[in-house]
């Protein structure tokens, strides 16, 4: 059976995974078990981050609507009490959008609401 020469192949799956610690502090950015642990732990942050962010997100776009809801005399669960009976199928992101850059429109919006 011949021989398997298999360093080339090797050599990638380091430089591959060098490549992902690029930046990383002390031995993590250039030591090989070192950065196996690095990368895998990077991931699972970003992967929290991600979640995280979405998270906080949607609790953004609340607090903007609230606001908008405020100087109409509503609180932000009475908005959209009466977005969801009218049928209005806009979710927060685009109104949180609308009540920041577009209040005119999301008056509309609202009186058609109460009729």
């Amino acid at each position: 059976m011949p021989r398997v020469k298999r360093g080339i192949t090797h050599n990638k799956k380091r430089k591959k995974l060098l490549s992902k610690v690029k930046g990383f502090k002390w031995g993590r950015k250039n030591r090989i078990k070192l950065a196996k642990t690095a990368s895998v732990k990077a991931g699972v942050q970003s992967y929290i981050g991600r979640k995280l962010k979405k998270r906080f997100n949607r609790g953004l776009w609340q607090i903007k609507i609230g606001a908008f809801a405020k100087t109409h005399d509503l609180s932000y669960s009475r908005l959209i009490d009466q977005l969801k009976k009218a049928d209005v199928a806009l979710d927060r992101k685009i109104l949180a959008d609308l009540a920041v850059n577009h209040k005119t429109v999301l008056t509309k919006i609202l009186e058609t609401t109460k009729r």
